[in-house]
Parts: structure tokens; C-alpha cells; sequence
């Protein structure tokens, strides 16, 4: 993983593609980097396998926000988080995709965690997917 400060959504773009390409997913995965303050990624890159189902990861989830809690408090104080759903399929961006997002950009809300643009990659693209083109749950709009 890179150790150059990521400082906006094109940076973080180009670190996923670095991760992820060449593109291609066997199954749905969420992926997790937590960022310093200066911006610097943390070595640690987290896997959450999903099942092909699921809708969406609930933003309640205990073991979501505490996962939050503790990376940002105790292994990257202050620091913030980046979040990539990958799954198998071609296109652009569909219907679970954009749940996958408001789930993701409302726990980090939750946990009071600052949250990057949140991106989605299948087969053949990785998109960034911004919370302002999102219908999102009310907390999020408070």
C-alpha cells in the first residue's frame, strides 16, 4: 500500500485501482483503510467477505461500529476511514451498490468517524460513489 498522503478522492481512486486492479471479483467483498491525519493509509487493508445477498450491511451493526471505534481510537487516533465494495458482475453502478454506500457513509456517521467518498468496483469499473448523489436515512441528513 502507498505511504504518500491520500488528500482527496482522486488519490484514494488511484490507491483502490492500485490495490484491486486488474479488476475481477469471484465474490462481494467490503474493504477497509483506515487514514491518518496527515493522510497516510494505514499498512492494514481489511477484508469483510458478504454474501452475494446481502442487501446491505446494517449501519447499526455493533461489530461495524466498534471495529470504527477502536481503529480510530486506538490504531489511527483522528484518523479516518475509507470504505470499497467489491463484487463480481459488469456495469455501472446498480441499485445494491448505492444501498451498500448510505449503509457505509450512515455507520461511520454512527461512530462519529470521519468517512471518505465512499467507492464501488465490479468486473470491469471502480467508481467513486458520493454521498450527495445518494437518498440517505435522515440521520444522515441532520
Amino acid at each position: 500500500m502507498t505511504d504518500s498522503p491520500i488528500t482527496n478522492q482522486s488519490d484514494l481512486e488511484q490507491t483502490w485501482r492500485g490495490l484491486m486492479e486488474p479488476l475481477g471479483f469471484t465474490r462481494t467483498s467490503l474493504w477497509i483503510v483506515f487514514l491518518r491525519p496527515d493522510g497516510r493509509p494505514h499498512k492494514t487493508l481489511i477484508e469483510v467477505p458478504a454474501p452475494d445477498t446481502m442487501v446491505a450491511p446494517d449501519p447499526t451493526a455493533p461489530e461495524l461500529l466498534d471495529l470504527l471505534l477502536e481503529w480510530t481510537t486506538e490504531h489511527v487516533p483522528g484518523g479516518r476511514v475509507a470504505f470499497l465494495r467489491t463484487r463480481p458482475g459488469s456495469g455501472g453502478l446498480d441499485a445494491k451498490d448505492r444501498l451498500w454506500a448510505a449503509a457505509l457513509y450512515a455507520a461511520a456517521q454512527l461512530a462519529g468517524v470521519p468517512c471518505e467518498v465512499v467507492h464501488a468496483a465490479n468486473d470491469d469499473r471502480l467508481v467513486p460513489v458520493p454521498l450527495d448523489e445518494l437518498d440517505v436515512p435522515d440521520v444522515l441528513s441532520a
